[in-house]
């Protein structure tokens, strides 16, 4: 699976451990920055990887940053992007087969590196639970994207999920 990475300066050190497990794992890692530990943005890193996934660069993406809500602020605002803030493997498992959460959301600041480790691999194991009121959520949310009232809008095909 090809997956965009992306930390500010508070993720920065986990965020190369993150790769390596990735790259063990035979993912291929488009870095999206930032590689210092010197202050810096995290829209900005945050907005590049979400982009990437939802042009279809990668298949998923993961941020790091202190707290992963800045994160998962801003890679929600992308259009197509469904982030999940996860803090531990029922979080990721769920967030998966439930949302089909397409960005993972992590805290450097609140977990430690092994449970990160499980973290993501819980997340990258785990697939939607395609149809059902699973999917026609996901639908939903893509009409609330498009500033509908999911009560009332026609739902989106399933190539948009």
């Amino acid at each position: 699976m090809k997956i965009s990475l992306a930390a500010d300066h508070r993720g920065h050190e986990m965020k190369g451990k993150v790769a390596a497990l990735l790259d063990e794992s035979g993912h291929k890692v488009l870095d999206m920055g930032t590689n210092s530990s010197k202050s810096c943005d995290y829209p900005d890193m945050g907005f590049k990887a979400a982009k990437a996934v939802a042009e279809g660069v990668v298949e998923r993406g993961i941020t790091l940053c202190g707290t992963g809500i800045g994160m998962s602020i801003v890679t929600n605002k992308v259009k197509g992007i469904r982030a999940a803030i996860c803090h531990d493997e029922l979080a990721a498992q769920m967030s998966r087969r439930h949302n089909n959460a397409n960005v993972l959301c992590l805290a450097t600041d609140i977990l430690g590196e092994e449970m990160m480790r499980r973290i993501v691999e819980t997340w990258l194991e785990t697939e939607f639970e395609d149809g059902g009121r699973h999917e026609r959520r996901i639908r939903k949310i893509a009409c609330v994207e498009r500033g509908e009232d999911p009560t009332d809008c026609m739902e989106p095909t399933k190539k948009n999920l």
